[in-house]
């Protein structure tokens, strides 16, 4: 133990030094070179790549004049959006509008929806099939929360899309994960793309999609099954290597093809592990729900957004819950598929009824809820008399907010900026562009060897090149100091989570919740109470990033081997010590990867607080949509994904360079 001990404190002390004597360089360079090396301090105009232009002349040109074959770019992009428009307006007939004959004031609907009641009882009742009646009465209470609370039609929009969204999302990243695991090389090439589809804002989705699919519910659609897919695909690779080798023998030794092995073989046994892919593809689907209604989509999403633009704070946290909630029963019923034992198929009952109850029930439900429906109007829908709302108490609290901690809320919010905001960004502002370049290839040599270190200095150079250098700064400020604060809260709830068992559950929860919440959520309040700016962003930063910061430290500390802990008790160390000694160093690995995924978080919050007036990449992003820029939103979208990566990169690398000297066994990574 002593031995761990020694190699954390050296661990820590060589790195203060080195980084410290880094950063005194820095200050030394950018003061002695102001006049001699102008280049090195802010990039040359005539240095900067215009790709930005020549992305959008090549999109322009793909759209207006590409021909392959027969075919113009343009016919392909439209057919496409025609084949995922019958699938959409299938399912949002069935849930939303009824089946309708022609379109705009002259639409009649022919049959009427499903009725609510229908639908609260065939979840329910896959609820009880998945797993047990509490988990239908969960499903069930959450769609009858969307009823009573008056986003039932909303909601029912939202679930149209997502159930034509993920089945098409998990059979693509299925087919390509399958692809990756049989082609070593497809891998290879598919890893970078992943990487980027990763770390790539929302919003940067939204712009050529805009651009090549028009705007609508479909290109809203496509946005999400793009943004959704990634996960699975690494799913599928990860499920089919972990198959153990005795099913695949066996495979073989009855004979069986290349695609029988597959499909009767490896997908079978991964089931359990693919279905985590899919709960993955719903949970990403409906975080897009939000931003996707910028170009088309309605529902839930688009609730939200127009009361964010309304500053209605109690509509858009009405209609953020109930995105919650969707999100939720979706989850629960995704996760209790997964975790089904497969059917036995001894003793088995005579007659398909009998054989299939749950789903002769729903058909039956569906044919009396759909007659009763049509007799009496409280059975097709809710009886809007008996809806409840809470947008108003939501309004007024704010408003007492406002009105009686004004000056308090001035006082804290001027201060963290004359204190702590402003100076921070004015003294990265001011180091030289080569100075971090330098940096960040130093930090990449010395956790990870030249590979890393020309990975991370390539990437800085091409922000600086892009001409997106001194916006990518102010990404860099807010991010920082969002994610140091998430950490100092983080980081104790975390091991207060580790050490009190009761403390933990109640952490669960909320960290659970906070992670359901859209991001879009995390706004409203904020800016009711402290405004655009700045500081209203880091606080939503803050507030959407910290979950991971506070599962992973209480992770790393409950992994550690308890007779390290139960040494250092009988060394005679306190309980203070114990953790400050023994815990936290050998957690520190975790906390590492914690904070590199709370990075991750604060930096696709930080393209969605462009709407509450940040200064920074997102801004570039949100004004190349509103634009439809392609070429503007596309580099500010990569330059964001190059930060990511860098700072993925780094965190990991020094992750396992902890582990290494620590003697603890290698896992996890930066994703």
């Amino acid at each position: 133990m002593n031995s761990v001990l020694h190699q954390t404190r050296d661990l820590s002390r060589n790195g203060w030094a080195v980084w410290g004597l880094a950063l005194i360089a820095a200050w030394l360079f950018s003061q002695l070179t102001v006049d001699l090396l102008p280049w090195a301090h802010k990039y040359p105009r005539d240095w900067i790549w215009p790709i930005r232009f020549e992305i959008t002349a090549f999109m322009k040109w793909l759209v207006n004049d590409a021909t392959f074959g027969l075919f113009t770019f343009k016919e392909l992009t439209r057919s496409v959006s025609w084949l995922l428009d019958w699938p959409l307006t299938a399912a949002t007939s069935l849930f939303s509008t009824g089946l309708m004959k022609g379109q705009g004031s002259d639409a009649v609907q022919l049959t009427p929806p499903l009725a609510w009641l229908a639908v609260l009882g065939v979840l329910a009742a896959m609820g009880h099939y998945a797993r047990d009646w509490k988990l239908a009465a969960l499903v069930g209470g959450c769609f009858l929360y969307l009823a009573v609370f008056g986003q039932w039609d909303s909601a029912m929009v939202t679930l149209s899309s997502i159930v034509v969204a993920v089945p098409i999302g998990v059979a693509g990243g299925l087919m390509l994960g399958i692809l990756a695991y049989r082609s070593p090389w497809f891998e290879k090439a598919i890893r970078p793309v992943l990487d980027l589809m990763q770390t790539v804002p929302i919003f940067a989705y939204l712009v050529p999609i805009l651009f090549l699919f028009g705007f609508g519910p479909v290109a809203a659609m496509t946005a999400t099954i793009i943004y959704a897919m990634p996960p699975m695909v690494r799913v599928t690779v990860l499920a089919l290597r972990q198959v153990a080798d005795e099913i695949v023998d066996f495979g073989r030794m009855v004979g069986c093809t290349r695609r029988q092995m597959t499909w009767k073989v490896l997908v079978p046994a991964a089931m359990p592990s693919l279905m985590v892919g899919v709960n993955q593809v719903i949970m990403l689907s409906l975080n897009m729900v939000i931003i996707a209604s910028m170009i088309g989509a309605g529902g839930l999403g688009f609730d939200v957004l127009s009361a964010l633009r309304r500053l209605d704070i109690g509509a858009g946290l009405e209609a953020g819950i109930a995105i919650v909630v969707l999100a939720i029963a979706l989850d629960r019923l995704s996760q209790a598929f997964a975790s089904r034992p497969p059917p036995q198929h001894h003793d088995q009952p005579q007659g398909w009824v009998r054989r299939h109850p749950w789903l002769s029930f729903s058909i039956l439900w569906i044919a009396l809820t759909g007659i009763g429906g049509l007799l009496l109007e409280p059975v097709q829908a809710y009886p809007e008399t008996l809806e409840l709302t809470t947008a108003s108490f939501w309004g007024e609290l704010v408003k007492y907010i406002n009105i009686t901690f004004f000056d308090y809320l001035e006082g804290i919010k001027t201060f963290f900026l004359l204190n702590l905001l402003i100076p921070f960004k004015r003294f990265l502002l001011d180091i030289p562009w080569a100075v971090i370049a330098a940096l960040a290839g130093l930090a990449g040599w010395r956790l990870g060897g030249w590979k890393l270190a020309l990975t991370a200095f390539s990437l800085s150079l091409l922000i600086a090149a892009t001409g997106q250098w001194e916006k990518a700064m102010v990404t860099v400020y807010l991010c920082g100091i969002s994610v140091v604060i998430a950490s100092l809260i983080g980081i104790p709830i975390g091991i207060l989570a580790a050490q009190n068992q009761r403390a933990g559950k109640v952490v669960q929860v909320i960290i659970d919740t906070l992670q359901t919440l859209p991001s879009f959520v995390y706004l409203m309040p904020v800016v009711m109470l402290f405004r655009v700016g700045d500081f209203a962003a880091m606080i939503a930063v803050v507030a959407y990033a910290l979950a991971p910061a506070i599962r992973y430290t209480a992770h790393g500390i409950r992994q550690i081997d308890p007779n390290l802990v139960e040494a250092g008790i009988a060394a005679g160390c306190t309980r203070w010590q114990v953790l400050g000694k023994i815990k936290l160093p050998l957690a520190l690995p975790e906390i590492m990867l914690g904070i590199n995924q709370t990075i991750m978080l604060a930096l696709s919050m930080l393209v969605i607080t462009a709407l509450v007036g940040t200064r920074d990449l997102g801004q570039e992003v949100y004004i190349a949509l509103t634009k439809a820029d392609t070429g503007r939103g596309i580099v500010a979208g990569l330059s964001v994904a190059f930060i990511a990566i860098i700072a993925d990169r780094l965190i990991a690398a020094g992750s396992g360079h902890m582990r290494r000297r620590l003697g603890l066994a290698e896992e996890g990574g930066g994703k």
